[in-house]
């Protein structure tokens, strides 16, 4: 049963992920408002939570719940997704970063940095692959044969 309600929450945290990083890349223009600032330091603020919980789920069903670690571990698959959700993570910080700088500012107009909407991209394309890569995992792609 924890295992089932586990794999729910992790799912649920990737959805609201996703979710934001899309809302994100929408909204993020050359030039933003103050309420636009506002509005967007709050959806990334809720990607950094459903980030944590995306790892402390999947931490748990790694190490402690289902099947055992050897059976992830190894797949070259697992390693692929791992990687891209600490690529995710790197991306991430910029646009983290300059969206909680610009929450409070009073400035009508904010110009938004190039690589910040570059990183937003390059999140999408990241939570675009991640999906595929899990259902390879769940055919079992990556095991020995």
């Amino acid at each position: 049963m924890i295992y089932v309600l586990l794999r729910y929450i992790h799912l649920i945290a990737v959805l609201v992920l996703v979710g934001g990083v899309l809302i994100e890349n929408a909204a993020t223009k050359k030039v933003i408002n103050q309420e636009d600032a506002r509005n967007l330091a709050r959806v990334d603020a809720a990607c950094g939570m459903s980030v944590v919980v995306i790892l402390a789920a999947g931490l748990v069903l790694w190490f402690a719940v289902g099947k055992p670690p050897e059976f992830y571990t190894p797949n070259p698959v697992f390693q692929a997704k791992l990687a891209l959700f600490i690529a995710l993570l790197g991306f991430a910080i910029k646009p983290a970063l300059f969206f909680m700088q610009h929450k409070n500012t009073e400035k009508e107009e904010i110009s938004v940095p190039n690589a910040v909407r570059l990183c937003l991209r390059a999140e999408i394309a990241i939570v675009v692959i991640m999906p595929v890569l899990a259902w390879l995992m769940a055919r079992g792609v990556g095991l020995p044969a």
